[in-house]
């Protein structure tokens, strides 16, 4: 099996740290609006690459974070916090905000047949956690205090931003006139590890004791802790969308390593998004393809099978012809499956191409040109092998 590593930034042959297990981390939603299409394509993308680990006998350890707190709506540390937005918006408070969507995105989600991960970690019930993390880092040096946050000092750490590749010397503080930024920061790039309750912030509703201070965390420290917690102080894969790189990733990285001392991941695996309209889609735009709606007008099979016919690591724009041509597809794979016998086939040998194209970097384009052509074939065999195949790719047949 082989997968591209964002960190390497080529293709290389898959090597658990402790084989047959796998501890995956990838990143949940900010549970403040909508699950959209670009929300589910990559969610789509976790429940595969989980599918076909574990068809290649590896025991894979999912561990999924949800974020209720501390996501500003600038991923630089400005601007207020989502889940607070999501309040102010809905006229609820944060906490039924937070699980409103949580339980939103559960059932659209389950609705695609989207496997849940051994292990959901919300950010408020880590807090604990990520103030012990952050109070080794301050005891390292890692950290200054400013009147309004604790924040990590990337001058201590010259490979920050290896992951991206960011130049941060292009970045300006207090680019946008209509955000808060702290003008204490020593440069514009360091990210906050901890907010205190004063301030811009001092009407905040979720808030916690600190040594340092009443407040909250920040959105990178959340995933580092519950990722050590979980999983130890290194990962075998950590997914995401190509969206979180930078910052997120790059702080991730910097916060566990000068924690645990050692590498935080060996396998960087990031989905690329999905445009509407040839943008991005966002709240602002009004562009948003959301997940309730699509399955009002499309079968579970219909809308993985659209997903999964573009390679995790290509940009695409949303089309409804390409919904159209995968209702087709599903049709076909569905009445071709009800020939199934129940017996037992050796799918592996009998069908070598759609798990060739499955181990090289989650190829499902191909995989899914394999089971398309299988379905015009004569092989008595065939509804066996529809029904089986389409299974890793979590097709209900």
């Amino acid at each position: 099996m082989k997968l591209y590593n964002t960190l390497t930034r080529k293709i290389e042959d898959f090597a658990p740290i402790n084989p047959p297990n796998v501890g995956m981390y990838t990143c949940g939603p900010t549970v403040y609006d909508y699950t959209h299409i670009g929300h589910l394509r990559k969610y789509v993308g976790d429940d595969v690459l989980r599918r076909v680990l574990e068809t290649n006998k590896y025991q894979v350890k999912q561990v999924m974070n949800i974020t209720d707190v501390g996501h500003l709506v600038s991923d630089e540390d400005s601007g207020e916090d989502k889940m607070e937005k999501g309040a102010r918006e809905s006229n609820r408070t944060v906490w039924e905000v937070a699980k409103f969507y949580e339980d939103y995105f559960w059932q659209a989600v389950s609705k695609v047949n989207i496997e849940r991960p051994n292990i959901v970690a919300k950010a408020t019930e880590h807090i604990k956690e990520q103030i012990k993390l952050i109070e080794k880092l301050k005891k390292n040096g890692f950290v200054y205090i400013t009147d309004y946050a604790i924040y990590f000092d990337i001058s201590k750490f010259p490979s920050y931003t290896k992951l991206s590749g960011q130049k941060l010397e292009d970045k300006e503080v207090g680019a946008r006139q209509d955000v808060f930024v702290d003008k204490q920061k020593k440069n514009p790039a360091d990210f906050a590890l901890w907010f205190f309750t004063v301030g811009h912030f001092k009407d905040h509703t979720m808030r916690w004791p600190s040594p340092w201070g009443e407040g909250f965390p920040g959105w990178h420290i959340e995933c580092s802790a519950m990722s050590l917690k979980h999983l130890g102080p290194t990962i075998t894969i950590h997914g995401g969308g190509d969206d979180l790189i930078f910052p997120h990733h790059d702080a991730e990285i910097v916060q566990s390593e000068n924690y645990t001392g050692v590498k935080f991941v060996k396998n960087w695996v990031h989905s690329a998004m999905v445009y509407c309209d040839n943008k991005k889609m966002s709240k602002s735009l009004g562009n948003m393809i959301f997940v309730s709606d699509l399955l009002k007008k499309y079968s579970p099979n219909t809308i993985r099978l659209y997903l999964l016919s573009h390679h995790y690591r290509r940009c695409w724009n949303y089309e409804d012809k390409g919904l159209e041509k995968a209702k087709k597809l599903a049709t076909i794979l569905e009445k071709t499956a009800r020939k199934t016998k129940i017996t037992s086939v050796d799918t592996k040998k009998l069908l070598p191409d759609f798990f060739q194209a499955l181990d090289d970097d989650l190829n499902t384009p191909r995989a899914i040109k394999v089971l398309s052509h299988l379905t015009r074939s004569k092989s008595p065999k065939a509804g066996e092998l529809v029904t089986s195949c389409g299974q890793i790719l979590g097709l209900i047949l």
